[in-house]
């Protein structure tokens, strides 16, 4: 099942003429994102059939390119982040696809039994491996009824065309993705651990849904979503960001900031830098290069089992600028690995940093008051 949700700029006032007709039922579809799609489809599916040409010859007999890379080109270029696009998907169901159908011609003399009998098998054999596409149905069909020349290549027909054909299209794919800047082979979102090795789950995962009930709520609509289980979490956990902010986020980092930060030079040494933390009582400091800009962080925990005299063991820092809203924060503040945000000007330079005490002040203040000035709270550096 795909979740029909209406464009953004469909909701606001004086949009509903603009692309009246382009009312695409995806989340996250553009029509910016469906022309993208569409260079990528004529780019893919013409460089597939150049190559096969090169690789395999004019030979009349031999197609160069099957009806079913079609439409994986429309899973790869225009949903590409779906489970169903993935690599595997693509190449692992395609190929596997077509051994199905070629081996149920080969078995069953009965056509209208031979083609249900490959669509079907093709979908069990593709769920067993993991390799599920829509397409995979049409490349077991076409094994099938695929004609004369699919007869004649028999079992090679899975190899050539069909896994040339997918494995050419999807390498396209991923550079024309990789140039277009988006992400692919899609990512899945990695489910968040708990750093400090305990059974617990993380912080920010023990008030509100669990796994469990993502589960439950999917067996509850009796469907089958194009979108993976730790996809559906991560979305879930964005959209109660949001309506946050939406309800909080008149707050900028500059409202909590402390503003009179500690800092290290990235030439002392481990000694000063624990000396530094120790006498001010914080966890987190931001080291500043000759220029007096942002190198990193370095904080106890790094420096604890180092030599007197060694160099700083200098971390990437966590940063923010002073208009971005304070709720933002929230996740970063809460996974379990950073103590503090530092808050940078345009130029880099070190204005102000955030800690974990004063984001919690702010919320906790924020659950009994609401306005910008009775908001205001917290003050520290990491403690």
């Amino acid at each position: 099942m795909i979740v029909a949700i209406p464009p953004h700029d469909a909701q606001k006032p004086g949009n509903s003429s603009r692309f009246r007709f382009f009312a695409p039922i995806l989340a996250g579809a553009t029509l910016k994102e469906r022309l993208i799609g569409c260079v990528g489809a004529l780019i893919g599916i013409c460089l597939t059939s150049l190559v096969c040409a090169l690789v395999m010859g004019q030979d009349p007999n031999l197609p160069l390119i099957v009806a079913p890379i079609g439409a994986s080109a429309v899973l790869l270029f225009a949903v590409p982040a779906s489970p169903l696009a993935q690599p595997w998907s693509i190449v692992g169901g395609n190929t596997i696809s077509a051994f199905v159908g070629v081996t149920v011609a080969t078995l069953v003399t009965n056509p209208p039994l031979a083609i249900g009998l490959a669509v079907a098998l093709a979908i069990l054999v593709m769920s067993l491996t993991r390799s599920l596409h829509p397409p995979g149905g049409a490349a077991a069909l076409t094994a099938v009824v695929g004609g004369a020349a699919v007869a004649r290549a028999g079992f090679w027909f899975p190899l050539v065309p069909i896994a040339i054909n997918s494995l050419i299209l999807v390498a396209v794919g991923m550079v024309f993705h990789r140039l277009a800047g988006r992400q692919y082979p899609h990512r899945q979102a990695i489910v968040p651990v708990n750093t400090h090795k305990t059974a617990d789950p993380p912080a920010a995962f023990r008030v509100g849904f669990n796994s469990e009930d993502i589960d439950v709520a999917i067996a509850s609509l009796n469907e089958t979503l194009d979108v993976s289980r730790a996809d559906i979490d991560a979305l879930l956990r964005e959209v109660e960001l949001q309506a946050l902010l939406r309800q909080r986020g008149e707050l900028t980092a500059a409202d909590i900031m402390s503003r009179d930060v500690v800092t290290v030079a990235e030439t002392a040494t481990a000694d000063e830098a624990r000396t530094l933390l120790l006498e001010h009582d914080i966890r987190t400091l931001p080291v500043l290069d000759a220029a007096g800009h942002l190198s990193g962080t370095v904080g106890l925990r790094e420096l604890a089992a180092m030599a007197p005299a060694t160099p700083l063991p200098v971390s990437q820092a966590a940063t923010a600028k002073p208009s971005d809203p304070a709720i933002g924060l929230l996740p970063r503040l809460t996974d379990g690995t950073i103590h503090a945000v530092v808050v940078l000007d345009d130029e880099h330079h070190v204005v102000g940093i955030i800690s974990q005490t004063d984001l919690l002040a702010t919320l906790a203040k924020s659950l009994s008051q609401t306005g910008p000035t009775a908001l205001m709270g917290g003050n520290g550096q990491g403690i």
